[in-house]
């Protein structure tokens, strides 16, 4: 196929892009900066922004799928500004691209979205049936899918509604690593929240799952199949590094610290895979370990 991604400089998009090429498929690449890219060899660069018309649309019309991953990083302060750009790069990225689509473009569409869609749900189990949750990320999730919906008249529609990637370089990990090197790691607050974590390898092979697969339509969620409770991550880490999971950060410093995106780093999720596995996705990676240990070991 000749797939064309968007976000393919971002932590997912640029494995993803070499993934692609390995397994046979042409990739064309819309990136804000060709200069700065960087993509594998044989990667098409397309320089635009998928939130804005350009020449990319005639590019993306003439590709057999589309993997969109692009969108502005949830991390940092929530300001109102910060707020609406999590939101516009998401939403209207999409629209543009579902209507491309519509007007006779892919036939197959893999767009992004979060484990965010579900909010924050305690200890319920989170297949993909499950409906959508509140807060800000809730909201901009299901505002996201309903973006691509136009897609389906012509095109099967996939959402990756991603856990918390775990990768050697970018995404949480280095930033939950960097206290237990200083001897300092430990929960946060009580520790007894869920979260959805998923190797890095794991996701890109959900990526090509969705892709490839045409029994793939729908939600499908990209998290390990054992999520872990924050104390459990916190431990394992420390287990790896050998290192104390002792020291426990408030709750309430973690919300002075981070402000209104302590909504992410707090939530309770509890998401399971179903639909990876219905499809017999085998994960690389689907213990919380054993993953630490690929990714921190030096």
């Amino acid at each position: 196929m000749h797939v064309f991604l968007t976000g393919a400089t971002g932590l997912i998009g640029r494995p993803a892009a070499a993934a692609l090429l390995a397994r046979g498929h042409a990739v064309s690449a819309l990136t804000r900066s060709a200069a700065r890219a960087a993509l594998p060899p044989g990667v098409r660069v397309l320089e635009g922004d998928p939130a804005s018309p350009g020449a990319w649309e005639e590019a993306l019309a003439g590709c057999d799928a589309c993997v969109h991953l692009a969108g502005e990083p949830v991390e940092g302060r929530w300001t109102a500004e910060k707020k609406r750009r999590i939101r516009d790069s998401r939403v209207l990225s999409t629209e543009r691209i579902a209507a491309v689509i519509r007007a006779g473009g892919p036939r197959v569409l893999v767009s992004g979205s979060a484990v965010g869609f579900y909010g924050a749900r305690g200890d319920e189990v989170l297949d993909e049936g499950a409906g959508p949750g509140e807060g800000f990320l809730a909201e901009v999730s299901q505002a996201w899918e309903a973006a691509a919906r136009p897609a389906e008249a012509r095109a099967r529609v996939t959402w990756l509604r991603t856990g918390i990637v775990l990768a050697r370089e970018g995404g949480a990990l280095p930033r939950l690593v960097q206290p237990f090197r200083l001897l300092a790691g430990g929960p946060l607050g009580r520790g007894d929240f869920w979260q959805p974590w998923i190797h890095l390898d794991d996701e890109v092979g959900l990526v090509l799952l969705a892709l490839e697969d045409a029994r793939a339509a729908g939600p499908l969620n990209a998290a390990a199949p054992a999520p872990a409770r924050n104390r459990d991550l916190a431990r394992a880490v420390g287990r790896v590094l050998h290192r104390p999971a002792l020291v426990r950060t408030p709750e309430l410093a973690v919300r002075l610290a981070v402000g209104e995106m302590a909504e992410v780093v707090l939530a309770s999720q509890r998401v399971v895979p179903r639909r990876a596995l219905e499809l017999g996705y085998r994960f690389r990676f689907p213990d919380l370990d054993a993953a630490l240990a690929d990714l921190l070991a030096r």
